[in-house]
């Protein structure tokens, strides 16, 4: 294949649209000193601005307590208290890591809530609607004042305020109906403008970009306040259609009933001692390895979802390859091609992008000891990046100036860019199976006004930017010393190779052998 990048070719600005945020786990890991060492690399680095993640409300924050939770006696269970110091303390911790609060109002504190938490989220999410909306409406502007006055209100109409998160899946994130998502999330606007007019608040926060027409439909009609629409994308994930048809899929969950019933054979076949991580992988698999996925149904739902969002900013808040916790797959460098062709693909597509989530710092199923367990995150437990967040990286550093290539033809893909000091090439070989095939030969040839002063290559494949592999090599041991994790770190960091070229004619050409999902940069130093 031939990459060929002339002078002449246009250009135009480059929107790192994913720079605008990042996901994490649940609220009060943002009081862990490791898990904020991570926002605060992964914003240096990477360049995200705004972190979301889920349970500011969760009853491990003690947002509302009773005088039972803390004596105990019969009838104390009456005297409440409402406290917003913990969350306090988390957007302390937010700011100084030099990110914004991508507010996501969730979930239920149980002393509010119609119901028990669902035990399908191990932290005690309570996915249960408020017992009556007008006391929710009184909690909601409680919270929305308490930040004001901590904050200020130039700083936090800064930032974003979403309602729930993904209550089209009704187990295990909402135990209600779309009626009762839009009823909530009325009531939560309102009462947030009411508060302050000039405060972002929007939703519907939906999986697989679901409910966007009827949610705007809804806001507009009842002329509910609305500054955004919001939504999820994975492509590996059962529940990815936008139109109707998928909706009704989309919220028929097993209940944990169901759930138990169906699986009780493949439990009763686990033998005792078996690992957590080896029991999630026989229960849910690999569902990037499918061979029937479509790697571009994020472009494809995203088209539908801005025509449905009417004009309204379009914010995809969680998107990544897998959705599926515990999935081989997260932690290789297959996940890295997919996420750097979607990341170039969706640019202009959207008005933000937050990549689901930059750490494995994350309890959702239960924080499995191994240090590579197919978690979500961009960095391992102890801070191991994999090779996504090298592949996201590279596309931070890339130059400001994308350089409009002619449309390529086949599996190998590419894209340049352009900046005051450099000239670069990023080109990928981007496959949703980790197949063994023979390597393919690409040539790149760049058209440069003069001579380079230094050429050289960054490399994500087998033996570049691959700790997964060294770790695997090690044994794959459950627990690691911090020595042994930086010697990891320090084993298979980005670097940068010098590499053999011709330059000719004002011509430089460079010849590069890629093999399935291997993602090579090009950096040319004018």
């Amino acid at each position: 294949m031939e990459i060929l990048v002339q002078r002449g070719y246009p250009q135009h600005h480059f929107d790192k649209h994913w720079q605008m945020g990042v996901g994490s786990d649940h609220a009060v890991q943002m009081l862990r000193r490791d898990c904020c060492e991570q926002l605060k690399q992964v914003h240096e680095e990477l360049g995200f601005r705004y972190v979301r993640f889920h349970g500011i409300f969760c009853d491990d924050m003690l947002t509302v307590q009773s005088f039972r939770d803390v004596f105990g006696g019969p009838g104390t269970e009456r005297f409440q208290e409402i406290s917003f110091r913990r969350c306090g303390q988390v957007y302390d911790n937010v700011l100084d890591c030099g990110m914004k609060p991508f507010v996501e109002l969730s979930f239920m504190p149980s002393l509010l809530a119609r119901g028990t938490a669902d035990p399908q989220v191990l932290y005690g999410a309570n996915t249960n609607l408020p017992e009556s909306l007008e006391r929710w409406g009184s909690f909601i502007e409680a919270f929305i004042r308490y930040l004001l006055h901590r904050y200020g209100k130039e700083e936090v109409e800064q930032w974003y305020f979403e309602v729930w998160n993904e209550p089209d899946l009704r187990h295990p994130f909402f135990n209600g109906t779309q009626e009762d998502y839009f009823a909530l999330y009325d009531t939560t606007a309102k009462t947030i403008k009411k508060v302050c007019p000039g405060l972002r608040v929007g939703g519907p926060a939906t999986s697989g970009s679901h409910w966007i027409e009827d949610f705007v439909t809804h806001c507009r009609r009842d002329s509910i306040p609305v500054d955004f629409i919001s939504s999820h994308q994975y492509v590996g994930d059962p529940f990815i259609g936008v139109t109707d048809d998928h909706q009704e899929t989309a919220t028929v969950l097993l209940t944990p009933e169901e759930r138990a019933e169906q699986d009780k054979a493949f439990f009763a076949s686990i033998k005792e001692g078996t690992p957590l991580l080896s029991i999630l992988r026989g229960l849910f698999g690999d569902p990037s390895e499918d061979d029937k996925l479509d790697r571009d149904v994020f472009q494809k739902n995203a088209a539908m979802a801005r025509q449905q969002a009417d004009g309204l900013p379009l914010i995809y808040d969680e998107w990544n390859m897998c959705a599926t916790f515990s999935a081989y797959s997260n932690d290789t460098r297959k996940q890295a091609a997919y996420n750097v062709r979607t990341a170039l693909n969706m640019e202009g597509k959207t008005d933000g992008t937050a990549l689901w989530c930059f750490s494995d710092i994350f309890e959702e199923l239960g924080q499995l000891p191994e240090e590579f367990h197919g978690g979500f995150g961009l960095l391992t437990q102890g801070g191991i990046p994999k090779p996504t967040y090298y592949a996201m990286r590279m596309l931070a550093d890339a130059g400001e100036k994308r350089i409009e290539l002619p449309i390529q033809e086949g599996e190998i893909e590419a894209a340049a860019f352009e900046s005051e000091a450099e000239k670069q090439v990023l080109f990928f070989r981007q496959n949703l199976r980790q197949a063994k095939l023979p390597r393919e030969t690409v040539t790149v040839q760049v058209e440069l006004e003069h001579t380079p002063q230094k050429v050289y290559l960054q490399r994500i494949d087998e033996d570049h930017c691959n700790p997964l592999k060294l770790w695997e090599d090690m044994g794959s041991p459950r627990d690691l010393r911090r020595s042994e994790i930086e010697e990891l770190k320090e084993k298979s960091k980005l670097v940068e190779e010098q590499v053999e070229y011709r330059f000719e004619n004002g011509v430089l050409s460079y010849e590069a052998q890629l093999g399935v999902n291997d993602i090579y940069f090009l950096r040319i130093e004018k």
